[in-house]
């Protein structure tokens, strides 16, 4: 079922999204899902190429290929693609319920669009889910060992 036919079939409330780059993919990432397929269906909003590269650096992996590799996951319900971390304009469009994100994203470069997020999604009942941060590992870091 493509995005569109899924969001909008009421059947499959609650939405729950959860925001990632999946470049590369690492057991962090399976313990977001695994925390957001608790509130309900899941759909990753992964980062474009151009997104990634303006948030962050240039993928290892392109989009159409991580695409692949998260759709595969049997936790995840759907996959929408986010060309930026105006994350506030796509739960706004569909009334997501829940949003889940790493607690890292409280400070530095992302917080400003989490307090906007969260203040978006109030107005519905929305709400914003902090997982705790897997310490030790990130994509930053495991592409540094390389």
């Amino acid at each position: 079922m493509n995005i569109n036919e899924f969001l909008n079939n009421e059947k499959n409330r609650p939405f729950v999204l959860a925001s990632m780059c999946a470049d590369p993919l690492h057991h962090a990432h399976i313990n977001i899902i695994n925390e957001a397929k608790k509130y309900g269906n899941v759909i990753i909003g992964l980062m474009t190429d151009e997104a990634m590269i303006n948030y962050k650096r240039e993928p290892l992996i392109k989009f159409e290929n991580r695409y692949k590799v998260v759709k595969e996951l049997r936790s995840v319900s759907n996959i929408i693609p986010l060309e930026n971390l105006n994350f506030s304009e796509i739960v706004n469009k569909y009334k997501i319920e829940f949003f889940v994100h790493g607690d890292d994203w409280k400070d530095g470069v992302q917080s400003e669009h989490r307090k906007k997020l969260i203040k978006t999604m109030k107005s519905w009942g929305g709400k914003v889910i902090d997982v705790a941060y897997t310490h030790g590992i990130s994509s930053s870091n495991l592409i540094s060992k390389m």
